[in-house]
C-alpha cells in the first residue's frame, strides 16, 4: 500500500534458524542514510522443524492482526541464511511463490546481518561477534561495528569454521575484551566460548535469534533510498561451500591418476554422449598446460605449468578457488577457473582447443566458474583479456562484462590487458537440459499487467487453468490445464547432466537446483499456456489460474519442500485454491493423457526409478497394493548394472539402447518371486547375478558382449513384471490394464506387454513417454480432477517424503 510515494509495505520472513520471523514493516526511503523502518505488526515464534507447516498461516495472522491482506503489501523480504540448509530453502521458496503470485519485488538479506541489527535495536554498541549455528559442530562467524548510524560489516564474505575454531579465533583477538556475542550458535557451543573466556559479555539471551524487525533494518542499511527489492528468480541462498558431494568429488578427481579413468563419460556408441563438464583435478594438470601451451603460442600471455595448477588445486589455497574442465572421450579440450576476493571471482583462465572453438564450450565453462562463485558468495566477475584480441573480448561482452579500464604493458611491451567486470548471474544461455540454470533474467520486475479483452476474459473463466508444480526428484516441472484436460504448458529443467557426474541424484543438490530454477520453470509455463489460449497481452497471469496445485510426496525430502513451499506462497499470494497431489497417482493418472476414457477397475504397475509396484485399481482413489519391491526399484536396478558395466547414469536409455540388438535369450538370468499368487518383486539376486556375470567373464578373459547382456538383463526383468500383471488380471476379473513410472517408457517392456496382453483380451493403456518419467502433467491431471471435486488443502501442509497410495 503506497502512501503518497512515502512508505511501502513490506513483509518480512526467514527460515533459517529455529526463529521463525514473519513481520510487517512500514519502509519509508531516505535520501540520506538508512530507509526508515516502522514495525507494524510481528510473528516471529520459536519454531522447530516446523517451518513449513507454519509460515503461510504466520503470515495470513499477521496481515489479518494489521487488518490488511497481501493485495496491500508493495515488496516481500527474505533470509538469505546462512544457516539449515532446508530451513533457508523454505524461506526463500514460500518468499519465491509470495513474490510471484502477487507480482511483487523480492529481495534477499543475510541472516547474520538481520542478527546484528537485531541486536543494534536492543541497544547494543561496540564490537558485535555472531556465531549462528551451522551444525556438525561448527557456525558461522561474523563481526560488526555497532555504532548509533547502525551495523557495519567487519569481514568480506560468510564462511563456516569449527565452533572451538571460531572461539579460539576470537578469543585471540588484541580486543577479545570488547567482544559482545549473540547468535543461535551459542545455544548448542557455548560452553566452548565460555572455555575461551568469551561468554561474560553475551547478549542476553533473547537476543540470540535474528527478528522480523532485524531484518527489515538490514534491508534498510542495503537500499536506503527507495524500495529495495527485483526478481525473485536471482535470489538465491548464502552458501559458504560447495555441497559435500561436491567436496568429495573434487577430492577423488585429485587422486585420480589419469584423467581418463572413473570419468562419467564414456564411447558415443553407448552412452550417445560426447563433451563433458566436471571439476578440474590434479590429474589434468598436465594436460591443462598443454592446452595452455598451445592455446597461447604467440600471444603475451605465459602459459601455467603444471606446477601452477596443482597449486590451485590444493587444500592450503588462501581463498576459494573454482577449476572446471571440458574433455571429450578423454581429451582435455577446455579449461576455466577462478578465485574468490571479496564477493568477486577473478576469472584467472580460459582456454579452449582450437579445433573445438565456436561451440560453447568456454560458456559452458564459464558458467560452472561463476556459478561455484555465486555459491561462494560472490556477487561480480572481473578478468583482463588482450586488448586486441577482438574474438574473447565479443565472447565476455555477450556473457555481460563491460569494459572498466586498460592495464598498459601488462602482456609486456606494447601488449595491453583490457580489465572487464559483470554482475553475477553473467547472461548465459540456459535451456531444459542447462545444469547452470542462473543466467541473469532479461525481463522487467515486477511483471508488466497484462491487458485482456472481455471475449479473453471470459475464454480463461471457461477453461478454469490449474496449475500443476512437480518437484520430487531432479527435475523441475511445471505444467497448466484446463478444465477440459487439455494441456496448455508443459515445463521441465532437467538436473540429469550435473548428477551424472557423481553417478546417481544427490539429495541436497537436487534441492539447490531446485531452488534455483522453480521462478523460471513457472514462468515459462505462464507464457507457454498463454500461447496455447491465444492471448495477446503477455503470459498468463497468477490471479488468472482458477487452482494450484503440487506434488506432496513421496520423494526426496529436500526437494518436496522446496515445491511445496513455493506451490503455497504461489496460492496464497494469488488468492488461490492449494491442491496436494500424490506422485504415485500421478503416474497412474498419466494415462488418461492418451485415454480418456480409461475407467477402473483395472490393474496398473508402477515401474520407476525408486518405486516398483503392482495395484489394483478398483475405483478412482480406491486403491489396493498388491505387491511391491523388497529391495531394488527397477529403475533402481538398471542404474546399478549399468555402473557396474560404466555404462554412466541414468543407466535405462543406454541400456535400452544397447538390448534393441542384443539375443534376450544369451544369458539365463533368475527370476526372482516368480510364483504364482506372489505379487512381490526383488531385484537384488539379479542384480547380484549380473556382477557376478561381468566378473566371471572378465577373469576369464572374455570380452562381454553388452548387447546380449543388456537384452538378457532386460528380459529377466519384465518377464517378472508381465507374469505377475497377467496373474492380477486373471485374479481380480479386471479388463484394463496400464502402466506408469520412468522405467514405463522403454519401448521393450510396452511392446511386450501390449503385444501379450492384448491377445488375451486386455486394453492396455501405456502414458506418452514424455509423461513416464516424472512430469508435472500427470500431476496436473489429478489436481484437475481434485480441483472439480472441490478437494483443497490448507497451508499448513509439508511435504510427505513417505506417502505411499
Amino acid at each position: 500500500m503506497t502512501q503518497g510515494n512515502e512508505r511501502y509495505l513490506v513483509a518480512a520472513c526467514d527460515t533459517s534458524t529455529d526463529m521463525l520471523i514473519c513481520a510487517l514493516g512500514w519502509w519509508a526511503p531516505s535520501e540520506s542514510g538508512a530507509a526508515r523502518v516502522e514495525l507494524l505488526a510481528s510473528g516471529d515464534h520459536m519454531c522447530r522443524r516446523r517451518a513449513n507447516v507454519e509460515l503461510v498461516d504466520t503470515l495470513d495472522g499477521v496481515l489479518r492482526d494489521a487488518g490488511l491482506s497481501m493485495a496491500d503489501v508493495d515488496g516481500v523480504l527474505v533470509g538469505r541464511g546462512p544457516g539449515s540448509f532446508t530451513g533457508v530453502r523454505i524461506g526463500i521458496s514460500t518468499a519465491k511463490g509470495l513474490a510471484c503470485g502477487a507480482n511483487l519485488p523480492l529481495e534477499g538479506v543475510s541472516t547474520l546481518d538481520a542478527s546484528a541489527w537485531t541486536a543494534w535495536r536492543a541497544g547494543v554498541r561496540g564490537l558485535l561477534a555472531v556465531a549462528a549455528d551451522a551444525m556438525r559442530g561448527e557456525v558461522y562467524p561474523a563481526l560488526y561495528r555497532l555504532d548509533e548510524a547502525g551495523a557495519s560489516r567487519l569481514y568480506e564474505r560468510e564462511r563456516v569454521v569449527k565452533a572451538a575454531l571460531a572461539a579460539r579465533e576470537w578469543a585471540e583477538r588484541p580486543d577479545a575484551g570488547e567482544l559482545q556475542l549473540t547468535g543461535d550458535g551459542l545455544v548448542r557451543y557455548g560452553k566452548l566460548f565460555e572455555e575461551a573466556g568469551l561468554m561474560g559479555r553475551a547478549c542476553p539471551r533473547e537476543l540470540w535469534w535474528p527478528s522480523g524487525e532485524g531484518l527489515l533494518l538490514a534491508a534498510a542499511a542495503d537500499a536506503p533510498a527507495a524500495l529495495p527489492g527485483g526478481d525473485p528468480a536471482l535470489v538465491l541462498p548464502v552458501y559458504t561451500r560447495l555441497s559435500d558431494a561436491e567436496e568429495n568429488e573434487r577430492r577423488r578427481l585429485g587422486l585420480e591418476q589419469s584423467e581418463e579413468s572413473r570419468v562419467t563419460g564414456v564411447a558415443d556408441e553407448l552412452a550417445g554422449r560426447h563433451l563433458q563438464f566436471r571439476p578440474m583435478g590434479a590429474a589434468d594438470a598436465e594436460a591443462a598446460s598443454a592446452l595452455e601451451e598451445a592455446c597461447f603460442s604467440g600471444s603475451g600471455h605465459a602459459a601455467w605449468t603444471p606446477e601452477m595448477f596443482l597449486s590451485e588445486l590444493g587444500e592450503g589455497a588462501a581463498v576459494p578457488r573454482t577449476w572446471w574442465v571440458a574433455h571429450d572421450d578423454g581429451e582435455l579440450v577446455g579449461i576455466a577457473g577462478g578465485m574468490v576476493v571479496d564477493r568477486d571471482v577473478q576469472v584467472l583462465d580460459v582456454a579452449v582447443a582450437s579445433g573445438r572453438r565456436r561451440q560453447g564450450i568456454a560458456r559452458k565453462l564459464l558458467s560452472h566458474v561463476s556459478y561455484d562463485a555465486q555459491m561462494l558468495g560472490c556477487a561480480t566477475a572481473s578478468l583482463e583479456v588482450e586488448a586486441d584480441n577482438d574474438a574473447a573480448i565479443a565472447l565476455y561482452e555477450g556473457l555481460g562484462f563491460s569494459r572498466a579500464g586498460v592495464r598498459r604493458g601488462y602482456y609486456g611491451a606494447g601488449r595491453d590487458a583490457l580489465v572487464m567486470t559483470a554482475d553475477l548471474p553473467l547472461r548465459l544461455p540456459v535451456d531444459a537440459a542447462s545444469p547452470e540454470p542462473t543466467s541473469a533474467a532479461a525481463r522487467p520486475w515486477p511483471a508488466p499487467v497484462p491487458s485482456r479483452t472481455d471475449a479473453e476474459r471470459a475464454e480463461i473463466a471457461r477453461r478454469q487453468p490449474v496449475l500443476a508444480i512437480e518437484s520430487s526428484c531432479d527435475e523441475t516441472a511445471v505444467a497448466i490445464i484446463d478444465a477440459e484436460g487439455n494441456l496448455l504448458a508443459n515445463q521441465v529443467s532437467t538436473q540429469i547432466d550435473f548428477h551424472a557426474r557423481f553417478g546417481g541424484v544427490v539429495p541436497e543438490i537436487a534441492s539447490r537446483k531446485h531452488v534455483e530454477v522453480i521462478v523460471g520453470v513457472v514462468d515459462a509455463a505462464l507464457e507457454e499456456a498463454a500461447a496455447s489460449l491465444g492471448l495477446a497481452d503477455g503470459p498468463l497471469s497468477p490471479g488468472e489460474l482458477a487452482a494450484v496445485g503440487v506434488t506432496q510426496g513421496p520423494g526426496l525430502v529436500g526437494a518436496l519442500v522446496v515445491g511445496v513451499a513455493f506451490a503455497k506462497g504461489f496460492a496464497f499470494a494469488a488468492g488461490k485454491p492449494l491442491i496436494c497431489v500424490n506422485h504415485l497417482e500421478g503416474h497412474l493418472y498419466a494415462n488418461l493423457l492418451t485415454t480418456p476414457d480409461l475407467e477402473p477397475p483395472f490393474i496398473f504397475t508402477l515401474v520407476s526409478g525408486g518405486h516398483t509396484m503392482l495395484v489394483h485399481v478398483r475405483a478412482w482413489g480406491d486403491y489396493e497394493v498388491l505387491g511391491e519391491t523388497l529391495d531394488d526399484a527397477v529403475g533402481e536396478a538398471f542404474d546399478k548394472v549399468a555402473m557396474a558395466l560404466g555404462l554412466g547414469y541414468p543407466g535405462g536409455p543406454v541400456i535400452s539402447r544397447l538390448a534393441e540388438t542384443g539375443d534376450p535369450k544369451a544369458i539365463d538370468f533368475p527370476r526372482a518371486l516368480n510364483r504364482r499368487g506372489d505379487y512381490r518383486f526383488s531385484l537384488s539376486g539379479l542384480k547380484t547375478a549380473v556382477t557376478l556375470y561381468i566378473e566371471q567373464e572378465t577373469k576369464a578373459g572374455r570380452t562381454i558382449h553388452l548387447p546380449d547382456l543388456a537384452a538378457s538383463f532386460e528380459a529377466a526383468v519384465f518377464d517378472v513384471q508381465y507374469k505377475k500383471a497377467r496373474n492380477a488380471l486373471r485374479e481380480t476379473g479386471a479388463r484394463e490394464y496400464c502402466i506408469g513410472g520412468g522405467v514405463a517408457a522403454n519401448p521393450h517392456l510396452r511392446e511386450m506387454m501390449v503385444r501379450k496382453l492384448t491377445r488375451q483380451g486386455i486394453r492396455v493403456t501405456v502414458p506418452p513417454r514424455n509423461a513416464c518419467t516424472d512430469n508435472a502433467a500427470m500431476i496436473a491431471v489429478v489436481a484437475r480432477e481434485k480441483f472439480a471435486r472441490g478437494e483443497f488443502s490448507d497451508f499448513s501442509v509439508d511435504a510427505d517424503p513417505n506417502m505411499t497410495l
